[in-house]
């Protein structure tokens, strides 16, 4: 089969979005990519936001390859899941663009995994799928009957079929990915990096997918949810291979990048750099030293709340004190240029007590940001625990509280955010 896979010419205004607005490898494109090729199947992948096209010319190329079924992203890359753009403006754009031309259509990304009977509605797609994507694109990529593949949504008699849970993938043997080289070349973006000026193309690598806690904010109950750990061959080959293409920083997708000492150490005789996300009270100061050894450069380390009542609201399960994570965010900065904790708006926290926080860190390097409101995504328990399971208003109903909470938003959100119904009508994505 021929298939073609998409990643839309992302735009982001008026939107509540707090993902970084630079492009990034479609990693769960590439895996798909992966599976199908090593089935058998002709993939064409398309990335209009990172090569600077617009969705009417990927739309041409798509057509032009004449695929059996195209898949188009709903979020920028795997990366930004959890924190994805509410409005499916941008894919629907795309999909109005290639105008029945893709064969059967199909949406991978978090809106269909937590609502599929509004995401198929809003997109005219033939099929969304639930969860992770890559082993479900190869079912479709051989699927004749619908109704034999888990972990979808598909048009039937008028209605809406879902066929089970979201997916969660096996993950720990995924290959190896590799880029065009086009793509790499153009990846002038290092995420999350802040030392210095790019010296060479960036790129992102994923050594491991999910989370062992379940921390109120988080999206991820939908998708990536379950911790595993990819095979270190398989993640050593991807890096060695970007390194070979001229890379000289990785960022790595993890939503938690625990400890883990065979790739610490194999990164050590590596020329790379990297960052990571994490949370700072699960590394002890040997272990960070290793850390900054291996090329780490970038740190964001979760802390939200100052204080015990406000990590426990917020089910952090974090068993060090506020000092005690001070003092692992302080040593970090010894070995790693820019260490981060993430701060976010939790009812009860003494703004003063946050102020006095954030200069004690900064006047020893580490930098700690204004606390940010939260936004309540169906994939989230935040979501859960004020509405109770998503129905087919949810991303509506998440997105009218937010607004309706905050006359303040995010530093790079530069225009306020419009309306759900408002961002969405304006492209006829209804």
């Amino acid at each position: 089969m021929r298939v073609a896979l998409v990643n839309p010419a992302w735009s982001y205004r008026n939107s509540i979005y707090f993902g970084c607005r630079e492009p990034h490898l479609p990693l769960e494109l590439g895996y798909a990519k992966a599976l199908l090729q090593a089935a058998g199947h002709d993939v064409l992948m398309v990335d209009a936001h990172l090569c600077s096209r617009t969705n009417e010319d990927a739309a041409a190329t798509v057509a032009d390859f004449a695929p059996a079924m195209t898949v188009v992203a709903t979020a920028p890359t795997y990366l930004f899941w959890r924190c994805a753009p509410p409005e499916l403006r941008v894919p629907h754009d795309f999909l109005h663009a290639l105008n029945g031309r893709g064969g059967r259509t199909v949406a991978v990304g978090p809106h269909g995994s937590a609502t599929p009977r509004p995401t198929l509605e809003k997109l005219g797609v033939d099929v969304v799928v639930r969860g992770e994507c890559e082993e479900i694109v190869l079912r479709l990529a051989g699927a004749d009957d619908l109704r034999g593949v888990p972990a979808i949504a598909y048009r039937e008699g008028g209605g809406a079929v879902v066929t089970g849970a979201p997916h969660s993938g096996r993950f720990i043997d995924l290959p190896a990915l590799h880029w065009p080289a086009e793509w790499i070349a153009r990846h002038h973006h290092h995420h999350h990096r802040f030392d210095r000026e790019p010296d060479g193309p960036g790129a992102e690598v994923e050594a491991s997918r999910g989370c062992p806690y379940t921390c109120t904010f988080c999206a991820k109950l939908d998708f990536r949810d379950a911790y595993r750990r990819r095979d270190l061959a398989h993640v050593l080959d991807e890096i060695d291979g970007l390194i070979a293409q001229g890379v000289t920083y990785v960022y790595f997708i993890d939503e938690i990048f625990l400890p883990q000492k065979p790739l610490l150490e194999a990164l050590v005789s590596r020329d790379l750099r990297f960052g990571i996300q994490t949370r700072i009270d699960l590394w002890k100061p040997d272990m960070l030293d290793l850390l900054g050894a291996a090329g780490c450069v970038s740190i964001e380390a979760g802390v939200e709340s100052l204080t015990p009542e406000g990590r426990a609201a917020l089910d952090k399960k974090c068993r060090a004190t506020t000092d005690e994570l001070a003092e692992r965010l302080i040593h970090a900065r010894r070995s790693v240029p820019f260490v981060q904790a993430n701060l976010i708006k939790v009812a009860g926290d003494d703004p003063a007590l946050v102020a006095e926080w954030r200069d004690r860190l900064r006047s020893r390097g580490v930098w700690a940001n204004d606390p940010v409101p939260l936004y309540p995504y169906p994939s989230s328990p935040d979501y859960r625990h004020l509405w109770g399971e998503p129905d087919d208003e949810a991303w509506e109903r998440a997105h009218a509280h937010y607004l309706g909470q905050f006359d303040r938003f995010s530093d790079i959100q530069e225009e306020r955010p419009l309306p759900l119904r408002e961002l969405e009508a304006a492209c006829g994505c209804r």
